[in-house]
């Protein structure tokens, strides 16, 4: 017969085993509760680094630049032929995107959709000028010799515009020849293709309110000295139409005056876009001043 030393004996080891059985379940529960919580919190971090890779703490692009355009006041009485409306803000000038101007004609209307990363001042010359109605009521001057209608100068002398100028931007490249005085090689393409609208500035590298709307392709055998701003995205018909009208000695002996007129009854610019450019010329942005021929309209 066991003695009273045995039980306690055992009683006291069936006690231990309780105890450490109840230590190793705990212990698993542990384990199971942080093996979850760092599958959880691996998950987590995935899906972080996800969404960080997508670009989701990127900051939402603002469409506004601090002091991105120059605007250069004209003197007082210099140009006479100018016409005051003030300048355009410097600051808050959208630099990506699209707008669209829609020129109405008394041959027709004319859409233009203006490419803001390439041309962000002359785009905000044209908004500011158009919000002013500088362009209503004013003739297209010339049908260019270059193949182009030459608009925006309510003096109809080459010489009007507002009374301050900008530098130039996005004048393409000169397209590769030969030799310097050869034409531009087989099957390159147009410098200034049709229905590219391009600024004109005068003198080179100043712009101003005047614009030119090509109806041919154009390249020319000096430096490009046109900023391209957008393309025609309808009204190319209306376009051709003016192109056919025939011209007239402007006064200077240049034949390029129209001998019906084309007047601009109506110039707006829309709202910005931010749909990207898809069939507008392509021109590599050239740094301000980069233009260095002078624009001839005449032969």
């Amino acid at each position: 017969m066991a003695s009273s030393k045995d039980r306690q004996r055992k009683l006291a080891r069936a006690k231990l085993d309780r105890q450490m059985a109840r230590r190793a379940a705990t212990l698993r529960r542990k384990r199971r509760i942080q093996a979850g919580l760092g599958g959880a919190l691996a998950l987590v971090l995935i899906g972080l680094g996800a969404f960080w890779a997508l670009g989701g703490f990127d900051k939402e692009p603002e469409n506004t630049a601090t002091d991105v355009c120059s605007w250069t006041p004209q003197e007082p009485g210099v140009n006479v032929n100018a016409k005051d409306v003030g300048l355009p803000s410097a600051t808050d000038v959208p630099t990506f995107g699209t707008r669209d101007m829609n020129i109405t004609t008394n041959q027709g209307a004319v859409s233009v959709r203006v490419d803001l990363a390439t041309a962000p001042c002359g785009s905000a010359s044209l908004a500011y000028l158009a919000g002013k109605n500088f362009y209503d009521n004013t003739t297209c001057h010339e049908i260019t010799t270059e193949g182009a209608l030459h608009c925006g100068d309510p003096s109809g002398t080459n010489l009007g515009g507002p009374t301050y100028t900008f530098a130039s931007e996005n004048v393409p490249d000169a397209a590769p020849t030969p030799s310097p005085s050869a034409s531009p090689a087989p099957g390159t393409p147009a410098t200034y293709p049709a229905g590219t609208v391009a600024l004109y500035p005068n003198p080179p590298g100043a712009n101003g309110s005047q614009f030119l709307i090509f109806f041919k392709d154009f390249t020319p055998s000096a430096e490009p000295a046109y900023p391209i701003i957008g393309t025609v995205t309808t009204g190319m018909d209306v376009v051709d139409k003016i192109s056919k009208i025939e011209t007239v000695d402007n006064g200077s002996g240049a034949k390029v005056k129209p001998k019906t007129d084309v007047t601009i009854q109506a110039l707006t610019v829309g709202a910005v876009q931010s749909d990207p450019v898809d069939n507008a010329p392509s021109a590599t942005p050239t740094p301000s001043g980069a233009a260095s021929a002078t624009p001839t309209n005449a032969s």
